[in-house]
């Protein structure tokens, strides 16, 4: 029997979910946790993960290196996290800009445009988070108004 035809294991799913949340985005999904950080937070021993990790490494859901963890496409299309980029354009007080800028430099985005123009910012983010963004966006005070753009395609 090939690897590929194996099945996860609940605790493998769940581990990929877990590495998923608490992972940034990039150009991959990373996750710069300890071993010992993600076995303790997942209640298993760090040979439980050890043994985890090593499988779905061989099965393609993730990339492993010194002190990281990526997620592959693989994983995420496993766990229904549809990949894709918008594009966030956001209008912003002039005397609240330090303070909304601040804010969303903390946002798991991939990066942040100061533009000139009508609008102040360009947010790129990954469309699996463009709801968690856009509320927090929203909650910001000094956002005067938001404009989502999503990528349909790249020419």
């Amino acid at each position: 029997m090939t690897r590929e035809k194996v099945e996860l294991t609940n605790r493998q799913v769940e581990l990929l979910r877990k590495l998923y949340r608490e992972g940034k985005t990039i150009e991959v999904h990373t996750v710069e946790k300890t071993q010992d950080e993600l076995a303790e937070e997942l209640g298993i021993t760090r040979q439980a993960l050890s043994n985890h990790l090593k499988v779905l490494k061989e099965l393609g859901y993730i990339r492993t290196g010194r002190g990281f963890i990526d997620l592959t496409e693989k994983a995420l299309e496993l766990l229904g996290e549809k990949r894709g980029d918008v594009f966030i354009f956001v209008k912003i007080e002039p005397t609240k800009r330090k303070h909304v800028y601040d804010a969303i430099k903390k946002l798991r985005v991939k990066k942040i445009y100061r533009v000139t123009g009508d609008i102040d910012l360009i947010i790129e983010a990954d469309k699996s988070r463009l709801d968690e963004i856009l509320e927090e966006i929203a909650a910001l005070d000094g956002v005067k108004e938001t404009v989502t753009h999503v990528v349909l395609g790249v020419l």
